[in-house]
């Protein structure tokens, strides 16, 4: 059956997924590009039910009824600082999806070439089976090779991310932790899933399918639980990338040519945020995805000094005083939800004249672009949240510093300690300014577990206590 008018639209709708795509780089241009999105997607899932999927309107409407039920308790009960791991949670459902459409694709090859055997009529074959139909030797042998590659990457990205899910969300350590020959096995898993595909080539059997499938399983699991709190968000970027290249499995599967497309993004996408966020931290991008191969050892340099606790009249008279301030924003500020006092204070310091802006580290938070959107939700002004690169030089030149909720990204181990697990990795170096303010709840070493000798130099003060309670007894003090 030709679907013309279904591969105009899927036409339509990738080139809005790709606008989508391209929004989504810029701050003011992002709500837009999440319309684009939307009408895409919903212009694909009408060109679908229209077209292919015609014969299966109550299942799909009824499926979709329930996605979207969920989609919308998810959306409106998922707190912002839930949002890392419920990314890794959706991740981990487009890989289950490609194992499914994989091993489904390879039960069908099967039924077709038996249906066709005793002599059935094609025509009496669902769409997906009457494509296989249609296919000679040498295409069933390609088919059976993408639906393998599918199986084998939605394996890896759904137990990867179920374990990236729970490094998140606090369920499993976030300290790396390898299995009894570490990268011995991932090697010897991902060599035993070569030979099982040319043993599936040549013989179409399950069994080497299946014995595939329990390799991926353990590659996904092993990778990611020898990857370390501190690279957590270039994990979610990553596992983003596998899901697209899942996806674009599925899509060649069958032979959906949207769902390639689709999938090639947002493979291609993850893969270049990946390296830029490896970049942003020094990492190699092939030690971070084979799980923390290679990263520095030994034993750490030991913090001297102590921690000085600072009440909120003392940060005041210091934010009454300054004429330039710069604000680091990090993951305690999306526990404690203090976007909007944060937004508060600036404009109190704005009002009085004062040069106020925000340094964004890369990887700040456990999510790409996780502070840009929470300040872009308390209305902070775009022109004066500034990335890493472009702000890095002005801290000796500033007043007053204010850390709220951040530890590795401006941790000087990074430059002091070569033993460091964060060893070499770019951060906001922000001790070179006058006075630093460190809004902390505790003495703790955060997330990643590494000390930060920040918090014990000459020039920082510890304002303990939740961000939003802090700053809320620091408000009415600024004049």
């Amino acid at each position: 059956m030709d679907f013309g008018f279904t591969t105009a639209v899927y036409v339509v709708a990738a080139i809005l997924f790709i606008l989508s795509l391209g929004g989504l780089s810029g701050q003011e241009s992002a709500k837009r590009a999440v319309w684009y999105g939307i009408v895409g997607m919903a212009l694909a899932v009408a060109a679908t039910l229209i077209g292919p999927g015609s014969g299966y309107w109550l299942l799909s409407i009824i499926l979709i009824a329930g996605g979207g039920i969920i989609g919308y308790q998810l959306a409106t009960k998922v707190q912002m600082t839930q949002m890392p791991e419920l990314v890794a949670a959706m991740h981990s459902l487009v890989g289950l999806a490609a194992v499914f459409v994989g091993l489904i694709a390879h039960f069908e090859i099967g039924r077709v070439g038996g249906y066709l055997a005793s002599g059935g009529d094609p025509k009496e074959l669902g769409t997906f089976a009457a494509l296989i139909a249609k296919k000679g030797a040498v295409e069933i042998n390609i088919l059976r090779v993408e639906l393998f590659l599918g199986v084998f990457i939605g394996a890896v990205t759904f137990t990867g991310s179920v374990i990236a899910y729970g490094k998140l969300a606090g369920r499993v350590t976030s300290v790396a932790q390898k299995l009894p020959g570490g990268h011995v096995l991932n090697a010897g898993a991902a060599a035993i899933s070569l030979l099982t595909l040319v043993w599936y080539f040549n013989t179409g059997g399950f069994l080497p399918l299946f014995i595939m499938t329990l390799c991926a399983l353990f590659i996904g699991y092993h990778l990611i639980m020898g990857i370390g709190g501190a690279d957590m968000p270039v994990v979610v970027s990553m596992l983003n990338s596998y899901s697209g290249w899942a996806a674009a499995a599925i899509g060649f599967s069958l032979g959906n040519d949207l769902l390639i497309v689709v999938g090639a993004l947002v493979g291609s996408s993850g893969a270049i945020l990946s390296y830029i966020m490896c970049k942003a931290m020094n990492r190699s991008f092939v030690s971070v995805i084979l799980g923390g191969f290679g990263g520095p050892a030994g034993e750490q340099m030991a913090v001297e000094g102590e921690q000085i606790a600072i009440e909120a009249d003392g940060v005041a008279q210091a934010l009454n005083e300054a004429d330039s301030v710069i604000i680091i924003p990090g993951y305690g500020m999306a526990v404690a939800q203090a976007q909007q006092a944060v937004s508060e204070l600036v404009k109190k310091l704005r009002a009085q004249g004062k040069n106020v802006r925000f340094a964004i580290h890369p990887v700040a938070g456990r999510l790409p672009g996780h502070m840009n959107v929470l300040l872009a939700e308390a209305k902070v002004p775009y022109d004066i949240v500034m990335e890493m690169d472009e702000i890095n030089e002005d801290f000796p030149k500033t007043d007053v510093v204010i850390v709220i909720g951040s530890n590795d990204i401006v941790n000087p181990a990074a430059q002091d300690d070569p033993n460091s697990p964060i060893a070499g990795m770019p951060v906001l170096e922000c001790w070179k300014a006058k006075t630093v303010f460190v809004s902390k709840r505790g003495q703790g070493t955060g997330y990643s577990g590494i000390e930060n000798p920040l918090f014990f130099k000459e020039n920082t003060r510890m304002f303990y206590g939740d961000a939003k309670q802090s700053l809320d007894k620091l408000l009415p003090l600024i004049e």
